[in-house]
């Protein structure tokens, strides 16, 4: 029978007292700790009770790490070959996963040398759905270094390359499911997104991501970020294989906390409805600030401006989809370029709160906690934290400072600010069916090298999110499809729709899809 907590020591009381300003001398911490004795003994009962677990329906063994040749762009963290269901709606599909989801009986490590060595025990909720559809899982796909990156090169295991030209980067955090489309070694793929880490990679690699609405797909067994920000979703090479596994994934599921206060009639869309369906009368709004971003406006905050051969890139789509019967016209919302400070505020202290101070699983939440990732994230972090990445130590360093300094006054004010730019958005979506822009509005950059300075690592890990967190701030579905190509490297046509309304954007992005060959563009 497991003991549970032992007693706090007086020297535990006391640092806790300090650390609060409790002002508490020896008699009080005395009175104290014996005034817990109940409580202990309440908490001790916990390890001996029996908490439920997500069912692993499907046999399947470990796997391996590949071998370099067989993972040229080393896309790969893990391959292995669990077999799902006789029949269903992706039976013959081999799926890659992004290594941020759980898979039981396979490492997983998020991308991040700090995390190695952990095997989750349990499937999440998506996984068991994609497995009851027929798929085969054939390995966990590389990601960014705790998923914190936009970039190619912030991996454990080093670079991921762009299969569309390897010098350059294929964007991030879910760069490896993205690099394994592109090189046509899987049809259909799992990303992550809080900040465009579906739509980032796939507008770089020229494949397809889709950012579900907010809670429609469960997180339940992915490694949260932000709990406000977190989305699980569909790759493909393809819309109409992006709608399949979306249909699939997407439901309710009562673990997940995501999910409270969304209607069953939400749950219930057919997405490949949407595919040959044709945007005959669709209203198409053209974001004005998703374009002609000049330098000046991203000076403060060190992001590159729009890059004309994107813009044109991206206009020349919007025509292709008036051809075939789409209505589009210039909408402003003049606070898309402040959405991206909101993010920060989000992100910054929210991350740190939660992924790092929380062990991955905070706390005021109802719904399945993971306890064995949780102690592992917290024996990793107590030792090999020197492991983290440039990013992670700047986000913990800036978001903690924030939360002593300021008493995380920017994140309550950020998602005080979250409603009205979701107000925004709403409000141009009264006009339009969907609003569209570039995805990323300048090409792929080149990986650094291995010895780059500091401010190079970190320009090439987050100079592309000037258009994408918004949309995890706000929870709109946010599709990225291929619309060009400039010396090689592909652009990503972004297109955002109504909360819920995953199908039109699916519609839209199989429109454009179908409108021509994206590579003769």
């Amino acid at each position: 029978m497991a003991r549970g907590p032992e007693m706090p020591t007086i020297k535990h009381l006391q640092e806790i007292s300090d650390d609060f300003s409790l002002n508490l001398n020896l008699e009080d911490l005395n009175n104290q700790r014996d005034a817990m004795l109940g409580a202990i003994e309440n908490l001790r009962r916990i390890d001996n009770l029996t908490a439920p677990t997500p069912v692993v329906k499907y046999p399947r063994t470990p796997g391996k790490r590949p071998q370099p040749d067989e993972n040229p762009y080393n896309a790969w963290y893990w391959k292995t070959s669990i077999k799902g269901a006789k029949t269903g709606e992706l039976k013959g599909y081999k799926i890659g996963i992004k290594d941020m989801v759980s898979v039981a009986g396979v490492p997983m490590m998020n991308g991040a040398r700090a995390i190695e060595g952990y095997t989750p025990t349990i499937d999440a909720t998506i996984i068991t759905r994609i497995l009851d559809a027929g798929a085969e899982i054939v390995g966990k796909t590389a990601c960014a270094d705790f998923s914190f990156s936009g970039g190619g090169h912030t991996s454990a295991y080093g670079p991921v390359r762009n299969p569309r030209k390897p010098t350059h980067s294929p964007g991030g955090s879910s760069k490896g499911s993205a690099v394994a489309l592109a090189a046509g070694d899987i049809p259909i793929a799992i990303g992550g997104d809080q900040g465009g880490s579906i739509r980032i990679p796939a507008a770089w690699c020229g494949v397809v991501g889709h950012k579900p609405t907010y809670g429609l797909v469960p997180y339940t067994g992915c490694m949260t970020i932000e709990m406000t920000l977190d989305h699980v979703g569909p790759m493909a090479n393809s819309v109409e294989d992006t709608a399949k596994l979306l249909q699939v994934i997407a439901g309710p599921d009562s673990l997940d906390p995501r999910q409270k206060g969304i209607i069953s009639e939400n749950f219930n869309n057919n997405y490949m409805s949407a595919i040959g369906k044709g945007c005959e009368g669709i209203r198409i709004g053209i974001l004005e600030e998703g374009f002609n971003q000049t330098a000046d406006t991203w000076d403060d905050i060190g992001l590159p401006p729009s890059d004309p051969i994107v813009d044109k890139k991206v206009r020349d789509a919007v025509q292709r989809l008036e051809l075939v019967g789409a209505r589009a016209s210039n909408v402003s919302v003049p606070l898309h370029i402040d959405g991206l400070s909101i993010w920060f505020g989000v992100a910054a202290e929210g991350s740190t709160e939660f992924m790092f101070k929380g062990y991955g699983a905070g706390t005021n939440w109802s719904g399945f906690y993971d306890v064995a990732l949780l102690d592992h994230l917290a024996k990793s972090y107590k030792t090999r934290a020197h492991d983290f990445p440039l990013t992670v130590k700047n986000l913990i360093l800036l978001g903690e400072y924030l939360k002593r300094q300021y008493n995380g006054r920017y994140y309550a004010k950020a998602q005080n600010l979250t409603q009205v730019l979701r107000n925004a958005y709403d409000s141009a979506l009264k006009s339009f069916d969907v609003l569209v822009m570039p995805t990323i509005p300048h090409l792929p950059s080149t990986i650094p090298p291995k010895d780059a300075d500091f401010g190079e690592y970190m320009s090439k890990a987050l100079n592309m999110i000037n258009n994408t967190p918004q949309f995890n701030l706000t929870g709109h579905p946010a599709i990225s499809v291929p619309c060009g190509i400039h010396n090689g490297l592909p652009i990503g046509f972004q297109i955002v729709g109504r909360q819920y309304e995953d199908k039109t954007v699916l519609q839209v992005a199989d429109a454009l899809e179908k409108s021509g060959d994206w590579k003769n563009f």
